[in-house]
């Protein structure tokens, strides 16, 4: 009996061993299957290349300017961009009936000028008459007062003359010698006065006649109006010349159609109204570079050139590369491609390859975290944990020395044998508990 007991005593202790144990699988596998799956890496020595790949369009060498009159309203397009044109071809034609009311207009304002311009002439020709006259009357003036003011002078002179000869004829013993002497000087003030009297009246009569013979201020205005009168005509001329050719604005020369900044129904300004690719410069590719992507590449640099039709890449060489004027923080670069090669619009690939230097330090872009510029890699480490060995993460700050698409050269105290977290089931931090995916 007592031996029966012992036996059912050992028998429950052994099922109270199984179910602590398969609690215990229980509640580790519980807990297992709530924590991070993660896969890691190993660094891994490479070379850090950097490929620069980018798309650009074929661009004329050289352009050329088609204009036209400015105002002038566009009725039809006859080309479009990419249309190939011969000297004479019919670019566009110019609206029949506005040009009409341009030209009265036109006409209008001539005759407006030209009515201002003949009444200043008028008026100019009718001054120069009145100062004419006014010069002849004073020159005349001044020869009336200069006989009259030489007759005074004769006058006085010889009033004094006779005083003397008197004087003499008579003797001095036969006149009080006092009057005698008072009737001289007097005589002889009334000439001095009237020699006076007579240089200053002709003087002032002779700054007159210099008065009216001085210019007038200058005016401009005649001047400004013919030139306005010149420009008006000329412009009518070549509106006539339009209309002599039913509208039509042709080619000056030949070439691809590459731009055109006029559009049907609106009005041609004073710039080019389009630009013709030059047949005689070769094209050139064109493409744009990111700020990260010219670190390498380099002017005079060969890289790899594909042409849309082509059937395999060609060399080439950058002979232009500068920062974009219309996109700051980009650069544009051109290639100058041989002759007969390409056309604009043709769109192609450049490439370049950077060899770069190798690391020995190397892992995945997936492996590498950045906060506020300050990067780090998750180490999966082995630990005694409350249920046996366990792993964790370990947060280890790194500097990036190199990286492009598929590797991250790092500056850090790694080995191969550690294990660098690349991806996760769930968000981690330093310490986080996980598990190795299978």
């Amino acid at each position: 009996m007592e031996d029966r007991r012992k036996r059912k005593v050992i028998a429950w202790f052994f099922v109270f061993l199984g179910g602590m144990w398969l609690c215990t699988v229980i509640s580790k596998s519980i807990y297992a299957s709530k924590l991070p799956i993660v896969s890691t890496e190993s660094i891994e020595s490479k070379y850090v290349e950097h490929i620069v790949n980018v798309d650009g369009i074929v661009v004329a060498g050289e352009k050329n300017p088609v204009t036209a009159l400015a105002g002038l309203r566009v009725e039809k397009l006859m080309v479009q961009v990419g249309d190939q044109v011969e000297e004479g071809d019919v670019l566009f034609t110019i609206d029949m009936a506005d040009l009409a009311s341009i030209m009265e207009e036109k006409q209008t304002a001539i005759a407006k000028i030209q009515k201002q311009v003949d009444t200043i002439l008028a008026n100019e020709e009718l001054e120069r008459q009145k100062k004419a006259l006014e010069e002849q009357r004073a020159r005349e003036d001044y020869d009336a007062l200069a006989r009259r003011e030489d007759t005074l002078v004769g006058r006085a002179a010889d009033a004094y003359s006779r005083l003397e000869d008197e004087m003499g004829e008579e003797g001095d013993g036969n006149m009080d010698g006092g009057s005698v002497e008072d009737a001289l000087q007097q005589a002889a003030y009334a000439e001095a006065d009237a020699k006076w009297q007579r240089d200053t009246a002709i003087r002032d009569a002779g700054r007159r006649v210099e008065d009216i013979l001085t210019p007038e201020n200058e005016d401009a205005t005649l001047e400004v109006n013919q030139m306005e009168l010149a420009d008006l005509r000329s412009d009518l001329s070549l509106y006539q010349e339009i209309k002599n050719g039913n509208g039509e604005i042709k080619a000056g020369r030949g070439g691809m159609v590459t731009d055109i900044y006029i559009t049907t129904g609106g009005r041609t300004s004073d710039s080019a109204v389009m630009l013709l690719a030059d047949d005689s410069v070769p094209c050139q590719f064109k493409t744009t570079l990111t700020q990260e992507q010219k670190k390498y590449v380099g002017l005079n640099d060969t890289v790899s050139l594909k042409l849309d039709g082509s059937s395999r890449e060609k060399e080439a060489v950058i002979d232009y590369l500068a920062e974009s004027s219309t996109a700051p923080g980009s650069y544009d670069v051109y290639i100058n491609l041989p002759e007969g090669t390409g056309v604009p619009g043709m769109s192609g690939t450049m490439s370049h390859t950077e060899t770069g230097e190798k690391h020995s330090c190397c892992v995945t872009p997936a492996a590498v975290n950045t906060v506020d510029n300050r990067s780090f890699v998750y180490v999966v480490k082995e630990r005694e944990g409350i249920l046996g060995m366990e792993y964790y993460v370990e947060q280890l700050s790194v500097k990036i020395a190199d990286q492009n698409d598929s590797w991250v050269a790092l500056d850090a105290a790694l080995d191969k044998e550690d294990m660098i977290l690349n991806s996760s089931t769930q968000e981690v931090k330093n310490g986080t508990i996980v598990r190795l995916s299978e």
